[in-house]
C-alpha cells in the first residue's frame, strides 16, 4: 500500500486528506469517504476502510471536512450541509486530478457524511459520469428526525446553540435520494440519534440495485463488535461487486 498525504483548497480554506493506494499494476477504482458531524478522517469506519479497501485493490481517500481534524475553518462558523457538500465535491475533483486512480468512483458516508454523499450525488454524476455506487451508515434523510442533538461543548469546540442547527443543518433529502443507485445502507434499529426510519425512507426512494442491513439492537456509532465485523464483510463485498472485482482479479 502507498499513502499520499495531500491537501486541497475550498472556499479559501485548506483541507487535509490522505489517499490510500493499493499495489496494483493498473490505476484502481476509487472510494471517497465523508465523516460524521464531529468526526474526522480518523473516525473508526474511515480507518477500517483505509486498510480494508487497498488490501482488496480499491483506493480510498479520506479527509477532514472544514473545521474538523487538521483542516482549516471554525466548526461553528463553517459547518453546514451545503458547505460539507462543497468539501466533498472538491475532494473528489482533487483526487481525480492526481491521476492515480481509475474513473470508477464510489462513495462512503457515515451519519452526517451519509447525508453529504446523498446531497452530492447528482452533482457528482453530472461532473464525473455515472457513479458505481456507495455505502451509507446511519445517514439522516430528514434533519427534523434527528434526536439527542449534541449541543454540549467538547474539548475541540464550544457549546452549540440550537440556533446553529436551525440555521445550518435543516434539510430534507428525500428528492435527492431518488438519484441514488447501487447503494448499501447500514442502520441500527436502536439508534437514538438518527432513527432507523431514515434508512427505511432512504431505501424506498433509491433505485435498484440496493440493499439495506438493519442491525438488531445497533446504536448510532455501530459500537457492537459483531456489527462492526458485519460492516467490514458486507461493505467490502458491496464495493467489490459495484466495481466488478473478483477475488481472482
Amino acid at each position: 500500500m502507498r499513502i499520499i498525504q495531500t491537501q486541497f483548497r475550498v472556499d479559501q480554506l485548506m483541507l487535509k486528506g490522505e489517499l490510500f493506494l493499493p499495489d496494483t499494476p493498473h490505476p484502481p477504482p476509487l472510494v471517497v469517504g465523508s465523516h460524521g458531524l464531529e468526526g474526522s478522517r480518523f473516525s473508526a469506519k474511515q480507518q477500517v476502510l483505509s486498510r480494508l479497501l487497498p488490501e482488496n485493490k480499491i483506493a480510498f481517500f479520506r479527509f477532514d471536512h472544514r473545521g474538523c481534524g487538521d483542516s482549516q475553518g471554525d466548526f461553528l462558523q463553517e459547518t453546514s450541509l451545503e458547505k460539507r457538500t462543497r468539501d466533498f465535491l472538491a475532494a473528489v475533483s482533487h483526487v481525480r486530478g492526481l491521476d492515480r486512480t481509475a474513473p470508477h468512483l464510489g462513495v462512503f458516508g457515515s451519519s452526517m457524511g451519509g447525508a453529504t454523499c446523498i446531497n452530492a450525488w447528482q452533482t457528482l454524476e453530472k461532473k464525473f459520469g455515472r457513479l458505481c455506487g456507495g455505502v451509507l451508515c446511519a445517514a439522516p434523510l430528514k434533519s427534523h428526525t434527528i434526536q439527542n442533538i449534541p449541543t454540549q461543548g467538547t474539548e475541540t469546540r464550544p457549546d452549540l446553540p440550537l440556533s446553529f442547527f436551525k440555521k445550518n443543518l435543516l434539510f430534507d433529502l428525500t428528492d435527492q435520494a431518488a438519484f441514488l443507485h447501487h447503494v448499501l445502507v447500514f442502520h441500527g434499529d436502536a439508534d437514538t440519534v438518527v432513527p432507523v426510519s431514515n434508512a427505511c425512507a432512504l431505501f424506498e426512494k433509491m433505485h435498484l440495485p440496493k440493499h439495506c442491513i438493519i442491525q438488531k439492537n445497533g446504536d448510532h456509532p455501530m459500537s457492537s463488535p459483531g456489527d462492526q465485523a458485519e460492516f467490514e464483510i458486507q461493505a467490502l463485498a458491496w464495493f467489490k461487486q459495484i466495481f466488478h472485482l473478483s477475488d481472482a482479479a
